[in-house]
């Protein structure tokens, strides 16, 4: 199984960030990625990011590398998607507060059962994971990264780039650990369980 990282966003993407300026989501998400992708490759797991430039690439774009690995794998990989959310324009500080993870309208088994996955691990490390109702980990939206993508694929909301205490948290060594051990442990619980 091939794990495709996506990073979203781009240095060159406006607006992006913490109202302070400290947290940039196009670097944030990169450095995660890498960390994320370190951490399956010494697990044994094949994983790479499929944006590596810098700058904000289409999603047309991205979601065509996805699928064209899908294909060349027999359809053996699956796509996270890693972000940071915000709740306002970016200019202000604000109360919304937390992890979460998406899935596109017209989600497979597969992604859904990818999700849950990670949001069960985000919520046994003691992470807040917002929920739209009780009992359900992921939210349904229709993001082009999901939707338009042929293989499982999610796309997580890593806290809040405009609540302050989440961007100490992001920021901090425990913070980025925590979101790089969500995302590393969750997957490798996915693909234990597609094993079975």
């Amino acid at each position: 199984m091939k794990v495709l990282i996506d990073n979203g966003h781009g240095e060159n993407t406006p607006g992006k960030r913490s109202p302070d300026g400290k947290l940039k989501e196009w670097a944030y998400t990169r450095e995660i990625a890498d960390r994320v992708i370190a951490g399956l490759q010494k697990k044994g797991i094949d994983a790479e990011r499929i944006v590596k430039e810098m700058i904000d690439i289409p999603l047309s774009i991205r979601c065509r590398r996805a699928n064209d690995i899908y294909r060349e794998t027999g359809g053996d990989a699956i796509l996270v998607s890693i972000h940071c959310n915000a709740a306002g324009s970016g200019s202000d500080w604000l109360s919304a507060h937390g992890w979460s993870v998406f899935v596109s309208n017209n989600a497979s088994v597969n992604s859904k059962s990818l999700a849950i996955c990670l949001g069960e691990t985000a919520i046994k490390k003691g992470v807040f994971v917002r929920q739209p109702m009780p009992g359900q980990l992921f939210w349904m939206q229709n993001l082009a990264i999901c939707r338009d993508t042929v293989c499982p694929a999610i796309l997580t909301e890593n806290f809040f780039q405009d609540n302050k205490e989440d961007v100490e948290y992001l920021l901090s060594d425990e913070g980025k650990l925590m979101v790089t051990q969500i995302h590393v442990d969750g997957i490798i619980d996915y693909l234990k369980k597609s094993k079975r």
